[in-house]
């Protein structure tokens, strides 16, 4: 298993739901990972503006299925869309090892103790723990950490798993689906369930 650092490249990085769906759909067809790239450069499924986006859609989204076992393919599939985008989600969190930290110790934690919302200054808090934890954050501009805390609620709203508040966002405990929650329990992965659930 590779030892994640922490990264600011989220900055650059959207939810990309309807594209994960989109490889996932591939896949599950039989198509290689390397057929399905080429399909993106000769056809441009994902509709980006530029060849440089597709391309970085690409890498992002292959990199964060790549992140989950195959086996989830059938379980994905089995969900409905609620579902499916936490599993997104999910991958995402396992992706970006920090944006996976912020869900477990700042969504999970209110959750645990019965608060349904977060603030902006929720995630400065986050982010100034991890300043002083770690060097490689310490040197992050406050301009990236503003980007990356927006990445960061923009992931948990189209994930469903916040409303669009200004300030203050609400938080809406998703209910994991039974056969989801056994295919991450079955694969190592309760640290994540902890995070999306609310529990100790």
């Amino acid at each position: 298993m590779n030892i994640k650092t922490y990264s600011a490249g989220g900055v650059k990085h959207a939810f990309w739901f309807m594209e994960f769906r989109k490889v996932v759909s591939l896949r599950i067809e039989g198509r290689t990972w390397d057929e399905i790239k080429q399909i993106n450069e000769d056809e441009n499924i994902f509709g980006a503006p530029t060849k440089q986006r597709a391309t970085q859609i690409w890498n992002t989204v292959s990199a964060r299925i790549k992140c989950l076992d195959d086996s989830f393919y059938p379980t994905f599939q089995s969900c409905d869309v609620s579902g499916q985008k936490l599993f997104a989600l999910i991958a995402a969190m396992v992706y970006d090892k920090l944006f996976g930290e912020f869900v477990y110790e700042v969504i999970r934690e209110k959750m645990i103790i019965g608060m349904d919302e977060f603030a902006d200054s929720d995630i400065r808090i986050f982010f100034n723990n991890k300043q002083a934890q770690d060097e490689k954050v310490a040197k992050w501009t406050d301009a990236t950490l503003k980007r990356l805390g927006a990445c960061y609620k923009n992931l948990l709203l189209e994930a469903g798993i916040t409303d669009k508040g200004r300030d203050t966002r609400k938080i809406y405990k998703p209910i994991l689906d039974p056969a989801m929650k056994r295919w991450m329990m079955d694969h190592g992965m309760e640290y994540y369930v902890k995070a999306l659930t609310g529990v100790r």
